[in-house]
């Protein structure tokens, strides 16, 4: 009975659909993370980031009634947290896991005490479907038994996720600019020898990293869930820093990871709804509907 259902499950593109949806979820930050990792700067405030990110996206959406205005201020927060490491680690040269540690905490509580004196301590409502990132739906190519859901069924945000992958794996190791991100984080002394200003490219990439973050906490407010809850990150960002290091810092390496992780995540919850895991595991937030 159980391995049957365990099949069932296996075989079930509703799975895989969400597997590769959380696994974009992870990847953003975890691109970010690669970036500022070959630059020199260790940045575990990535779950900072996108808690500050998925704040600002949902209030600044509900504020102006815009979309994209709604995104860009999760991805402005983002930066300007990712801003705060910089000038820490950077300029302060402070240990960059304390820098990263505070900021995860001084996110998590500034996010729970804005939205408090914002709503009266009543939260805000589940977001209008005009307020939401809309899903993609590749014509004929979606009625592809299996496939069809799991690949041509997703979130905008997850194509996003995937071209910011190819994209950076050729930025870091197909052009001079990544040539000079891996020389200031391998030899900063010998880079700036060279003439890279070693300052300026750590705080391009750190500051890449919170965007990219801030990225994310706008898929899963304002594409998945739908509505901000407080800590709805929920230990995502600390998931894609592990995806970093399992992935070697490098990108596609991080990207197999985040697919590991997001298939066991999303292998829990599926396990759950079928009542036969003897394990018990709190829903993450990406299945909130």
């Amino acid at each position: 009975m159980f391995f049957q259902v365990l099949f069932r499950v296996l075989t079930s593109s509703d799975l895989w659909q969400a597997t590769l949806q959380f696994g974009a979820l992870l990847l953003l930050p975890a691109l970010g993370g690669v970036i500022s990792e070959r630059s020199g700067v260790t940045n575990i405030a990535m779950e900072g980031m996108m808690l500050t990110g998925a704040y600002a996206g949902v209030m600044t959406a509900l504020s102006t009634h815009s979309l994209l205005v709604g995104v860009l201020g999760a991805i402005i927060a983002g930066g300007l947290m990712a801003l705060i490491h910089a000038v820490v680690s950077i300029n302060f040269k402070a240990n960059q896991i304390v820098s990263g540690i505070a900021i995860n905490i001084a996110a998590l509580g500034l996010t729970n005490y804005l939205l408090f004196v914002q709503t009266g301590g009543q939260g805000v409502p589940s977001l209008a479907s005009s307020l939401r990132l809309p899903t993609v739906t590749w014509g004929p190519l979606a009625k592809i038994p299996f496939l069809g859901p799991v690949l041509f069924q997703q979130n905008i945000i997850f194509y996003v996720a995937l071209l910011v992958l190819v994209g950076i794996q050729l930025l870091l190791f197909r052009t001079n600019i990544g040539l000079r991100i891996r020389a200031v984080g391998e030899h900063p002394q010998a880079a700036d020898t060279a003439g890279v200003n070693v300052r300026l490219v750590r705080y391009l990439c750190v500051v890449s990293s919170g965007l990219l973050s801030g990225l994310a906490g706008a898929f899963l407010a304002l594409g998945i869930a739908g509505i901000f809850l407080p800590n709805m990150t929920a230990g995502i960002g600390y998931i894609a820093l592990a995806a970093v290091i399992f992935g070697k810092y490098i990108p596609l390496g991080a990207a197999g990871a985040c697919l590991i992780f997001g298939l066991g995540e999303a292998l829990s919850v599926r396990l759950q709804d079928t009542n036969i895991s003897p394990i018990y595991s709190v829903r993450c937030p990406i299945y909130l509907r």
